[in-house]
């Protein structure tokens, strides 16, 4: 695997000499400035890859910007409303200027409206640490009495409405402000300025975009730039739903080995790809990760290693993120499928042998409680986990000399 590490730009409280230190192979990042459905251009391109190159002396990096993450889907594509054809072309276009910039591969999402939901940001452990967390009954408490979304009271079991309704009550305004700010805080770039009418409306956008229908407007914008990332040589990969399951009366139509299959055929070209994030799949127990890597392993185009911890096997289920080597994933079992996948891909004698991987999120740890980092994204707690799976894979590719 070639292990990479997620850089959110010159703001990122992580540095590029961090993540040096942590042995780090190459970077992904993205243009995080630049407005969704906009072009990304070849001067902004060189910019960051020159930020990834340096150390903070001047002194050149080693390191390089490899995989993208991510190119943003806008809203009017998944809805196939207003300005969709330009954006999905600047699509197109920013693609084009990130090959001749010799980047090859784009991780990207087909989420509606949230790009990932947590409940907690900073949700204290037994032994100190924190880390994020989703819980479905606080997650119920918002939907039903602070955004007060229309038919929520159609999707959420009574119980779950009964223990929602006494959560709510339960909680002081500071806890109703926090958890208003961690759930906004996945829509992009919404994080300090999207009001609860913002977030309505972004809602009554989808009134008519069904499970069938988005899936439907999924196959037509990869029918118009897949074509495209096969001739370059490009390799596309959509990340999983984060959670895999409804919400917010929202379709999800990257849930499960299914959905997956069913894009990959839908458009059946080696650049049409996925992202196999074992933590966002892992939020449900019917996934299973090692054999997904096994069946579907030729079209993944880049790895995500966390684990979660479920409260329970019910689809939905609250659930938090744990220790990369704890959690309900068999990590070494799942490595064992990439290693096994990569040397397929090596007898094949495939440029995109080694596959690379991210260690997703983290858990803060020691001094970055406290050092307000992007939320998942410490510089200890994704050391200690690249550590780990760095440990793992060298287990069981190592051969002894002599």
């Amino acid at each position: 695997m070639r292990q990479t590490w997620r850089w959110f730009g010159p703001n990122d409280p992580v540095s590029i000499d961090d993540m040096l230190q942590a042995g780090v192979q190459g970077v992904v990042s993205a243009l995080h400035h630049v407005p969704t459905g906009q072009v990304w251009t070849p001067d902004q391109i060189r910019q960051r890859q020159d930020q990834i190159a340096t150390m903070r002396d001047g002194t050149p990096s080693g390191l390089a910007w490899e995989v993208v993450e991510s190119l943003p889907v806008s809203e009017a594509i998944k809805t196939q409303t207003g300005d969709w054809r330009a954006h999905v072309d600047n699509w197109i276009t920013s693609m084009r200027n990130l090959h001749a910039a010799g980047i090859r591969v784009i991780c990207y999402n087909f989420m509606p409206v949230l790009d990932w939901t947590r409940t907690d940001l900073q949700w204290r452990r037994p032994n100190g640490a924190r880390c994020m967390r989703f819980d479905l009954t606080d997650f119920a408490a918002f939907d039903l009495h602070i955004l007060e979304r229309p038919g929520a009271t159609d999707d959420i079991p009574q119980d779950l409405q009964d223990a929602a309704a006494r959560r709510f009550a339960d909680m002081d305004d500071a806890r109703r402000t926090q958890l208003t700010g961690n759930v906004v805080f996945g829509l992009p770039g919404a994080a300090e300025h999207m009001t609860m009418q913002d977030v309505r409306d972004h809602l009554a956008s989808y009134a008519k975009v069904t499970d069938p229908v988005l899936r439907g407007n999924f196959h037509a914008f990869l029918e118009l730039v897949a074509p495209v990332a096969q001739d370059l040589g490009m390799r596309l990969c959509c990340h999983p739903d984060d959670p895999p399951f409804p919400l917010l009366g929202l379709p999800r139509v990257m849930s499960t080995e299914a959905d997956f299959a069913e894009r990959i055929a839908a458009v059946d070209l080696p650049a049409n790809g996925i992202t196999l994030c074992s933590g966002s799949l892992g939020a449900r127990h019917d996934n299973d990760l090692t054999g997904m890597m096994r069946r579907l392993g030729d079209r993944v185009h880049f790895l995500h290693l966390r684990n979660v911890r479920r409260d329970g096997d019910t689809i939905p289920a609250s659930f938090f993120e744990d220790e990369h080597l704890g959690g309900q994933t068999d990590m070494v079992a799942l490595i064992q499928a990439v290693v096994e996948q990569e040397a397929a891909r090596r007898a094949a004698g495939r440029e995109d042998a080694v596959i690379p991987m991210r260690p997703d999120h983290g858990q803060d740890i020691l001094d970055d409680i406290g050092r307000g980092g992007q939320p998942g994204y410490p510089a200890i707690g994704r050391l200690k986990g690249l550590a780990e799976l760095r440990g793992v894979e060298a287990a069981l590719t190592h051969r002894k000399e002599g």
